[in-house]
């Protein structure tokens, strides 16, 4: 369907995916349910990649034992924003992603591209899990969560904790939550239009 006036998002829905929000930082003591879980999932999963081919891998820590494996991973600066989270998703990779594409593109042999092919498969599987990484944030803020995505993590240390047969690789690390707004920092300055884009 062509894009018009009468099915672009109101106002409220861009303030709700951009215009306010915000990367939170301090959380609300109030849970975030599984079922809202997969909730975020489901919308993500919609988002294009290439081939379709859905690299993106999570990991929901919840538990206070999940905690105590993740925390010793993070840089000092962001231990206490992930320990307070409730709910904080570990982002990875599957670098064998190409074994499901039978199933997720049954039309065409696309897992003969990647075969034999590690350097491709990786350098798709962590471009299209970029991508992924951020329908998932879009997803959580449209079902009334707030995110606080970081790098500042040790990825060998994350990825012997939790993916340690080497087939999985952490990309990002997501704390979801309902944040505490009034610990945030102002919005930092962005580029304007003609600062970073051009048209050619």
């Amino acid at each position: 369907m062509p894009i018009t006036e009468t099915n672009t998002l109101d106002v409220t829905a861009l303030d709700t995916l951009f215009r306010t929000a915000r990367t939170a930082y301090a959380w609300q003591d109030k849970p975030v349910s599984e079922e809202l879980l997969r909730e975020i999932y489901d919308l993500t999963k919609l988002g294009p990649t290439s081939v379709n081919g859905s690299p993106a891998r999570f990991v929901f820590v919840t538990t206070a034992e999940g905690k105590a494996r993740l925390l010793p991973t993070l840089m000092e600066l962001n231990v206490a924003k992930s320990e307070n989270a409730p709910v904080v998703a570990i982002i990875a990779y599957d670098t064998e992603f190409f074994d499901q594409l039978p199933k997720l593109m049954p039309h065409a042999d696309m897992r003969s591209w990647f075969v034999g092919n590690p350097a491709f498969a990786e350098e798709t599987a962590f471009r299209n899990s970029s991508m992924q990484a951020a329908y998932f944030i879009l997803a959580a803020r449209a079902l009334g969560l707030d995110a606080g995505p970081m790098s500042g993590f040790d990825a060998a240390k994350v990825n012997a904790e939790f993916f340690p047969d080497g087939k999985f690789k952490v990309n990002l690390i997501v704390n979801l939550g309902y944040g505490g707004f009034s610990q945030s920092f102002p919005r930092s300055p962005r580029l304007d239009f003609d600062e970073a884009a051009t048209i050619a």
